[in-house]
């Protein structure tokens, strides 16, 4: 794999997916009231440590990143 490929799937992605994270989270935890997180938090995992912390946070985002990339190009085919 070169610097490329794991630059898209390690870094872009996972912006892409914590950002996605972060404007649905933000707009979930303000409609019920509950304790907001920070972007970096959404990108980076919680300040408090969780089990799921590193891996998690960075898979889930990789995972949501690639869902929309993969929406947007369909969505792009469809014109």
């Amino acid at each position: 794999m070169d610097f490329f490929q794991m630059f898209i799937g390690g870094y872009i992605l996972s912006l892409i997916g914590g950002t996605l994270r972060f404007v649905f989270g933000s707009l979930k935890r303000k409609i019920l009231n509950q304790p907001k997180f920070t972007y970096s938090e959404y990108i980076n995992g919680p300040k408090k440590s969780n089990h799921y912390d590193d891996f998690g946070h960075a898979f889930v985002n990789k995972v949501i990143g690639f869902c929309f990339l993969a929406f947007i190009v369909v969505m792009l085919a469809n014109l």
